[in-house]
């Protein structure tokens, strides 16, 4: 009798066990099934909203010594590198009409590292390889085009922010906006230039009020609450002014945008 008890707890505890682990490969199957649907030119999950976004803004008005290109392609690659799972990543070029260069723009969702994968859920050698395919390689090719020689009569570095807080995917209602600007922050445009003082600002420059109002004119206020991150391109007949007066013009005129701003080198 003692026996048969014994056999009969075993049989039940082996029942649960076998229980236990269907009802995990259960659970397991259930989680590896439910992958979510992907717009297929964005990798941006469908359905859940407009992702938070970061924007990589790269000035090619004026040339850049391939030590600075270097600097460029490495910074890119940390920022996007930086990037949640899911968060949008978009890198265009400033051309003279400070607008996206539609042919070299890159703007697509981190889908996801190797190393940012719960193995639990999802295979990180695949995940990996889905990553280097459809973002990190697509991103390489994009930048390689965008770092090359290229020289614009115009800088409009203002109106660049401005125009992307137009679109959809960066507009008021995209969560945790950043802009990443690469640029020697010399503006030459019709809003105003920094052109014209002999090494200073122009005495004829607008005020960053006049700017700001001059821009809300122009493009409304979408673009308020953009956190902006300068990457100074150093300019050898400019620093003294880059470091000094124009940084702080920048400042106050991105406070009067309602952009909050850092600066730092490149």
């Amino acid at each position: 009798m003692r026996r048969q008890r014994r056999l009969r707890r075993q049989a039940m505890v082996n029942f649960a066990v076998v229980i236990a682990v269907l009802i995990g490969a259960g659970f397991l199957f259930y989680n590896l099934s439910q992958t979510p649907d992907y717009d297929e030119q964005t990798l941006c999950v469908l359905g859940e909203g407009i992702p938070p976004h970061t924007a990589v803004l790269l000035d090619k008005t004026d040339n850049y010594s391939r030590r600075q290109a270097d600097r460029i392609a490495s910074l890119v690659r940390r920022t996007s590198n930086d990037l949640e799972v899911g968060e949008r990543f978009t890198l265009f070029e400033l051309d003279e009409r400070g607008r996206m260069d539609e042919d070299g723009a890159f703007s697509m969702c981190n889908p996801g590292r190797g190393d940012q994968t719960n193995a639990l859920y999802r295979n990180p050698r695949i995940v990996q390889e889905r990553y280097a395919e459809q973002f990190e390689g697509p991103l390489n090719e994009i930048m390689d085009g965008l770092i090359s020689p290229r020289e614009a009569p115009r800088s409009p570095v203002v109106e660049a922010i401005a125009r992307l807080a137009q679109t959809e995917a960066f507009g008021p209602d995209a969560p945790e906006r950043r802009v990443v600007v690469i640029s020697d922050m010399l503006q030459n445009s019709d809003t105003f230039s920094i052109y014209g003082g002999g090494g200073s600002l122009p005495a004829n420059i607008a005020s960053p009020v006049e700017v700001a109002e001059a821009i809300e004119r122009q493009f409304g206020r979408r673009y308020r609450g953009v956190e902006v991150e300068v990457r100074l391109i150093p300019r050898e007949r400019y620093e003294d002014l880059q470091r000094g007066a124009l940084r702080d013009y920048w400042e106050t005129l991105f406070s009067e945008l309602g952009m909050p701003m850092t600066w730092r080198d490149l």
